[in-house]
């Protein structure tokens, strides 16, 4: 269980969409401080939001944003980037992976030292996608499956350190990526709470709208999902490694990443 009462918290993509709505979100929940990386400038009536410049693909201002945060106990990995594409474009492919998963990747590794102190939590927005690729957004979808896959891998690494690990998968939310498209669409701030909800319940992954949520039971009881466990299991039989052997060196992560 974890209360976002005098948390502090740090959403990636803070200045829209979902990300927006976590911070406002976070505020109604009584934290401590919100931390919003954008990668504009911009300006927050409550003082408690701390604007952060922070491209996630940016090395840089990812160490610079760590720097200006004392204490942390939720990162909430939002920023994200969905291009329409027919996978013929390597370059979108490219782009995708370099935000949706090298952009996670990265900005977890900076912030993990300071979630190991707190025993804090790690939170991925990701999509169903993860699950079965949208044709209409290939390159997306190949990313969030990736991201889905890095977020599975924490959760059993990083257990041992008392660091929780939560995967979202949205399905359509009224957002820029999906406003143009005629279909049921969840609004950004119900997917905010319904995220809070199960980061509270300590729910491992979270189905926070309702076609997501139409997924949750077959997945909860699923084949992948009992894999998962089991792999989960061998990790814990291994002796416990320090926070900066959880995750690769990042000078054997491609720089144009």
């Amino acid at each position: 269980m974890m209360s976002l009462k005098d948390k502090n918290v740090v959403v990636t993509g803070g200045s829209r969409g979902i990300g927006q709505a976590l911070v406002e979100e976070a505020l109604r929940g009584g934290v401590k401080r919100v931390y919003a990386g954008t990668r504009q400038p911009f300006a927050h009536l409550d003082r408690r939001v701390t604007p952060l410049i922070l491209d996630v693909t940016n090395a840089a201002q990812t160490e610079a944003a760590v720097e200006k945060v004392e204490s942390l106990d939720i990162l909430i990995n939002n920023a994200g980037v969905a291009i329409y594409d027919d996978l013929g474009d390597r370059a979108a492919l490219e782009r995708h992976l370099a935000v949706n998963l090298f952009g996670t990747y990265g900005v977890t590794q900076a912030f993990l030292p300071l979630l190991t102190r707190s025993r804090g939590a790690i939170v991925n927005v990701l999509s169903v996608t993860a699950f079965a690729a949208l044709p209409l957004i290939p390159a997306y979808s190949i990313s969030k499956a990736a991201a889905f896959s890095l977020s599975q891998s924490l959760r059993a690494l990083l257990a041992g350190r008392g660091v929780r690990v939560h995967a979202v998968m949205t399905g359509p939310v009224d957002t820029d990526m999906s406003r143009g498209l005629d279909i049921p669409k969840a609004s950004p701030e119900s997917v905010a709470r319904a995220i809070f909800d199960g980061v509270e319940k300590g729910e491992e992954d979270i189905f926070p709208d309702a076609m997501s949520e139409s997924l949750a039971e077959s997945w909860r009881s699923g084949a992948a999902k009992a894999l998962e466990r089991q792999y989960a299991a061998l990790v814990a039989a291994e002796p416990v490694k320090s926070p900066a052997a959880v995750l690769i060196d990042s000078s054997s992560v491609p720089q144009s990443f």
